[in-house]
Formats: C-alpha cells, structure tokens, sequence
C-alpha cells in the first residue's frame, strides 16, 4: 500500500455546549464552540499554536474517545483543581473510516510512566526488552529512550497521538522522527495526529497543519506557520530578538 495514506480516524464532531460549566476551561474556549467539525484528510496531521490554545487538551480528548490508553500515575492534591478539565471527550463524536482501531498517546510525562512500568514487567520477561532494542528504557538517556520507542511503535497499525513529541529530541533526532513520521505513513497502515512546536516536524511532506491561533481551526501552510517564520528570522537576523 504504498503511497496511500492510511485513513483510520475520518473525523471529529465538537459540543462542548452541551458541558457542564461553560465559564471553565475547556469549555469556555471560544475555539472550540466555533470549531464545529475537524477532518482528517491526510495521514499525518500537524496541531500548531501558542500555549493555552487548547490543541493538547483535544489531543488527549481524543484519545479518550478512541479508547487509547493514557499512561499516567494518579494525581496528588492540587491547589486549583478544574474538575473538568478531562471530560471534553463526553462532548465529542469520532467517525472511524473501518472501525475502531488500536492505538498509542505520547506526552512525555505520559512516556516516562510507560517507560517504568516497562522496566518492572521487564524484570520478570527479560525478553520484553528485545521490543525496544535490547535496552531498557529507562537507562538510556532520554533522548535515546524516545527514539527506541518512537522505532518501535510507530511502525504498527493504528492510530497514534504524539503531545509535543520534540521535548528532549536534539534536532538530529527530530529529523529522525520526521523520517520516521514520514516513511511510516506511507508504507504502514499508521495515522498521526501531533501537536508540536517544531518547525522540523512540521515540514513533513503530505502532512495538514491545522492552526489553532485562528479561529475556528483552520489550514496553515508550513512557511506561514508562527514556528517556521520566528526560527526563520531569528536564524536570518538573531541581533533583532536581542
């Protein structure tokens, strides 16, 4: 199937007036009551915007919707704790283009909880480590960590969501992962879905960058994303910024 684009997750459809509280957060961001419908027409797909702008927060919402495990231990007591910070995903409906699919969601605080508890189930099935390269993942740095399972998963069928997947990744590496984003997409049966900040991932050729600076989310193409012109300028004329 080369060359064509693997298609699992068609769409996403957004009610967050339907919410429990629509004064908070995430159901008071003006975004997403007037982005009504996301689709996905490509096999990778780029979130692009500043902090706060809610693309991490759809991002896990999806996840949720799709049924894909979050790696997380459970959280302490918090000052200001938002009760609904993690319920987008009641107010949302998916469109799947063949049925449900298996997946994965990657943040890296997500990554290191993942990372731990392979390393206890490693300790009884030694032999689970030969999935990531020999290595246990804790013990390599991060950057390596990232990268042996970055090889790993990302090649089985599914749908994979990737939460700024450039923390701790040198740019080297980010342009491994971009090839590895790139060539994936189109010879497996993969779809990614990635919120980053990177002007490296970002240049992924086929990809859609959607904007969530614009309301409601629109298309961006790569040389007028913020990511790419502030990189540009600065690498052109850093003495401005200074």
């Amino acid at each position: 199937m080369s060359g064509t684009p693997a298609l699992h997750l068609l769409d996403v459809r957004l009610f967050p007036e339907k919410g429990p509280d629509l004064s908070v957060y995430p159901f008071n961001l003006p975004l997403f009551h007037l982005t009504q419908r996301i689709a996905f027409t490509t096999a990778v797909t780029f979130f692009v915007g500043e902090n706060g702008t809610g693309k991490s927060t759809l991002l896990k919402a999806l996840a949720r919707k799709c049924g894909i495990q979050i790696w997380k231990d459970e959280e302490g007591t918090r000052v200001d704790r938002n009760p609904y910070e993690d319920r987008l995903h009641r107010f949302m409906d998916i469109r799947w283009a063949d049925g449900r699919v298996p997946g994965s969601f990657f943040d890296a605080e997500v990554y290191r909880n993942f990372a731990l508890y392979v390393d206890q189930w490693a300790a009884a099935d030694p032999g689970l480590l030969e999935y990531f390269g020999g290595r246990s993942l804790v013990s390599q740095s991060h950057g390596q960590s990232l990268m042996s399972f970055f090889r790993s998963r990302y090649g089985l069928r599914g749908l994979h969501l990737l939460d700024e997947p450039e923390t701790a990744l040198s740019p080297r590496s980010q342009i491994e992962l971009l090839k590895l984003l790139h060539d994936n997409s189109r010879r497996a049966p993969v779809q990614f879905i990635v919120a980053t900040h990177s002007p490296i991932l970002l240049a992924c050729p086929g990809a859609r960058i959607l904007s969530f600076d614009s309301t409601p989310v629109s298309d961006v193409a790569y040389e007028d994303t913020a990511h790419y012109r502030i990189y540009r300028d600065f690498m052109t004329d850093r003495s401005r910024f200074l």
